[in-house]
């Protein structure tokens, strides 16, 4: 698991979620917050991905050109940013257009079923 990720699994928890991984939230919800569209999310989340990286690196040793390593950090960050923008686009689209909208779970939102 550690040649997959490039360093070790506390390291990865550490940088890649905690720390990049609340950055890539709050990228999600800005690009939500702003109307951009998500492919834009998915080029920050490469970006964000290769200073997950050189932090592990810098910081804790980890392997710097790590292939795996880098789509793994960047993949996981994507998956994080993808929901925290659903997320806050759904809780958005209720709240700006409530006689059109309600929501659906975390996610989600529907038509209104007024009657």
């Amino acid at each position: 698991m550690e040649q997959l990720l490039g360093n070790d699994i506390p390291t990865f928890i550490g940088v890649t979620i905690v720390l990049a991984g609340g950055a890539a939230m709050l990228m999600g919800s800005a690009l939500a917050r702003t109307w951009r569209p998500f492919w834009q999310g998915i080029l920050y989340s490469a970006l964000l991905g290769l200073a997950s990286r050189f932090i592990s690196f810098a910081l804790f040793g980890g392997e710097l050109l790590s292939l795996s390593g880098y789509v793994v950090d960047s993949v996981v960050l994507a998956l994080m940013a993808f929901a925290a923008y659903r997320a806050t686009l759904a809780r958005r689209m209720a709240a700006q257009y409530p006689w059109l909208y309600e929501r659906a779970g975390l996610f989600g939102w529907r038509a209104r079923r007024d009657g």
